[in-house]
């Protein structure tokens, strides 16, 4: 069992809201796959527990944590809502670009799965007894392709697995917690970095990046969405990744 538990609360997440068809990726599972998501349990000592009552227990020694429903998502018909720490940071930064980007809530289908309530489609390597892995329902395509690129993203970036399940169609992200707690980490620390060098210069410019909205970039940097848009010309609340806006100063 890891006892390492690491908590980042930024709500900057890397992703690209851009709907749109996939290229030069794929969603399809594999055995290569399957072997990094279980290398990566051995490397964090996950247990793959074998019941509800060890689930239990892991909760009650804090290496799972309960993942309660939220604005920006839901749960739907989930046995154990418990998940490990970064998993459930993993799941409220993600809904909160969704939400934003898509206008609904994201949906997990499941979460941490004891060995003996494991569906009979399972693979017998499956993640999902050690806490470290989700299903995610597969979306409308107005929504689909968003959440698609974002996943593939983050896949490249080393912090997750991703594939699509067909029965029934939902996404299986197995989360790697201490890469994904550094990459939150990473960006974090830049986030606030850039922040405080733009407030030391009382204005001066910004670089939308994937996820950002008005709101959060008037919040970090002390001004209003009224004041944005109109230091901008802007006429409602649209901004694209790559944009760059004027700081009232």
């Amino acid at each position: 069992m890891n006892s390492h538990l690491f908590f980042a609360t930024s709500a900057v997440f890397l992703a690209v809201a851009v709907p749109g068809e996939i290229s030069g990726q794929s969603l399809r599972g594999s055995t290569s796959s399957l072997d990094r998501q279980n290398r990566v349990a051995r490397q964090h000592d996950f247990t793959y527990i074998a019941t509800p009552a060890q689930v239990q227990r892991f909760v009650d020694a804090g290496y799972l944590v309960r993942v309660p429903e939220a604005a920006d998502y839901e749960l739907h018909e989930i046995s154990f809502p418990y998940a490990r720490p970064e998993v459930k940071l993993f799941i409220s930064r993600l809904a909160s670009q969704y939400r934003r980007a898509c206008g609904e809530r994201l949906v997990v289908t499941s979460l941490t799965r004891p060995k003996n309530r494991q569906p009979g489609n399972a693979s017998p390597r499956s993640v999902h007894p050690t806490g470290m892995a989700l299903d995610l329902r597969r979306p409308d395509p107005k929504c689909r392709g968003w959440l698609e690129r974002v996943l593939l993203q983050l896949e490249g970036s080393g912090v997750l697995e991703v594939s699509l399940e067909r029965r029934p169609p939902h996404y299986h992200v197995a989360l790697f917690p201490q890469q994904y707690a550094a990459y939150v980490e990473r960006i974090t620390r830049a986030s606030a970095q850039q922040s405080a060098q733009q407030y030391a210069d009382g204005g001066g410019r910004y670089r939308v990046r994937p996820g950002d909205s008005l709101w959060e970039i008037a919040r970090r940097h002390d001004t209003t969405v009224t004041r944005l848009r109109s230091a901008n010309n802007l006429n409602g609340s649209r901004i694209y990744p790559g944009q760059v806006l004027t700081l009232p100063g």
